[in-house]
C-alpha cells in the first residue's frame, strides 16, 4: 500500500478543528478568553461556507462552545490541553484505491516547549482518525501538520528547525525524516528550507513552522512570505528562504515560480517583531480562508492569493488574535480530502 498526501487545493469532505480549552491560549482575563474563543468561530464559521466542520471541545466547555458555535458546526468531546488541530490532529492521506488514511506523527508539544502541555492533544491524532473513519498510520516521528507543505504530487515542504530539532527527534538524520515521509505521506522531494520567521523561532514559537513561510498553491509554483522592510530582521529571512527556493526543483524536476506574498506594514506588537503572514491560509473546496491583520497590505495579499487560488472565492478573517497566541488559520485548521473510503 503506498500512501500519498493530497494537495490543499483537492477537494474535501470536512474540515477539523479544536476549541480552545481554558488555559494560555486564552488569556489572562475574560475579554482575551472572549476574542480567542471568538475568533476560532469566525474560522469555522468562514470555513463552513465550503464544507462541514467537525470542532472538537473539551467536556467542560460542552455548554460554552456552543454558545460561539452555530448548530451547523458538529462538536466532538474529547480533553484538549490546547486547540491547534493541523498539529495535534492527524494528517490525511490516500491510497492508490482511494482509502482514507490518518498519519499519526508524535506530538510532544512543539519541541517538549516548557510552557506546553500534551498529554491529551498527543491522543487527538488517533481520535479523529477513528471518528473519520481513516486506517491509522502509526509514525514514531515527531512532527506537525504545520510543519510541512506538499503539492500532491511529491514534492514537501519542510524546515531544518523543525524536524531535525533535538527536542523533537534527537539523533534523526536528514535522510531518517525524508524516509519517514516517503512512507507516510508519498513525498519524494523533500526541499529543506533553513529556518523559519524571527517570532516563531523564540520561547513561544514552534521553531520555524513552514506554514507561515511558503506554501505550494498548484505544483510548479510557491507563494513565500516576503518581508520588505529592512528594520524587520525577517527581512533577510526571507531573502534567505528566496534564495533556496529558487536554487530548489519540485518533483517533476522543475524550478519554482516564486509568487511573494508581501508581509503586512506593522511590523511589531506589544511582545516584540510580528510573524503575521498571508502565507498561513486555509484552502477549503471553492474557498481560501485567509488572515488579515486590519493592515494597509491587506487587500494587496488577498488579491495575490485570489490570483494563486483561480475560482476560488477569498474570505478574510481577523488574525491578529491567533498569531497573538502563536499561529493563524491554517495552524488552527485541518483538511480531510473526499475520497472513496473504504474500509
Amino acid at each position: 500500500m503506498t500512501w500519498r498526501m493530497p494537495s490543499e487545493t483537492s477537494d474535501q469532505d470536512r474540515i477539523w478543528m479544536a476549541f480552545p480549552p481554558g488555559g494560555y491560549t486564552l488569556g489572562d482575563t475574560p475579554a482575551e478568553a472572549d476574542q480567542a474563543r471568538s475568533t476560532w468561530a469566525a474560522v469555522a464559521h468562514a470555513a463552513l461556507r465550503y464544507a462541514p466542520v467537525t470542532m472538537v471541545i473539551d467536556p467542560d466547555d460542552r455548554a460554552l462552545a456552543r454558545t460561539y458555535l452555530s448548530a451547523d458546526v458538529e462538536l466532538v468531546e474529547a480533553p484538549l490541553d490546547d486547540a491547534w488541530m493541523r498539529d495535534i490532529g492527524p494528517t490525511f492521506v490516500v491510497d492508490e484505491s482511494g482509502r482514507l488514511g490518518a498519519v499519526d506523527w508524535v506530538f510532544n508539544g512543539w519541541g517538549q516547549q516548557e510552557w506546553a502541555t500534551w498529554e491529551n492533544d498527543a491522543r487527538i491524532g488517533a481520535l479523529v482518525a477513528e471518528i473519520a473513519g481513516a486506517e491509522y498510520v502509526a509514525s514514531s516521528l515527531v512532527n506537525e501538520g504545520g510543519g510541512i507543505h506538499v503539492d500532491g504530487a511529491g514534492t514537501v515542504l519542510l524546515t531544518e528547525t523543525v524536524q531535525l530539532d533535538p527536542g523533537r527527534n534527537p539523533g534523526l538524520r536528514r535522510s531518517d525524516v525524508e524516509a519517514e515521509l516517503r512512507r507516510t505521506l508519498g513525498a519524494t522531494d523533500p526541499i529543506w528550507l533553513s529556518r523559519g520567521l524571527t517570532r516563531d523561532s523564540e520561547r513561544y514559537g514552534t521553531r520555524g513552522h513552514v506554514d507561515i513561510v511558503a506554501t505550494i498553491p498548484t505544483p510548479g509554483v510557491v507563494l513565500v512570505h516576503a518581508q520588505r522592510d529592512g528594520a524587520h530582521p525577517d527581512s533577510a529571512v526571507s531573502e534567505q528562504v528566496i534564495r533556496e527556493l529558487r536554487d530548489a526543483t519540485d518533483a517533476n524536476g522543475d524550478r519554482f515560480q516564486i509568487v511573494e506574498l508581501p508581509a503586512p506594514e506593522v511590523l511589531r506588537d506589544s511582545e516584540g517583531w510580528v510573524d503575521y503572514s498571508y502565507v498561513n491560509h486555509l484552502v477549503v473546496n471553492g474557498g481560501v480562508v485567509a488572515g488579515t491583520f486590519g493592515d494597509p497590505r491587506d487587500d494587496e495579499a488577498l488579491g495575490v492569493l485570489a490570483d494563486a487560488y483561480p475560482g476560488r472565492e477569498v474570505v478574510g478573517v481577523d488574525a491578529r488574535p491567533l498569531f497573538a497566541r502563536g499561529g493563524g488559520v491554517h495552524c488552527i485548521t485541518q483538511q480531510q480530502p473526499r475520497t472513496a473510503r473504504t474500509t
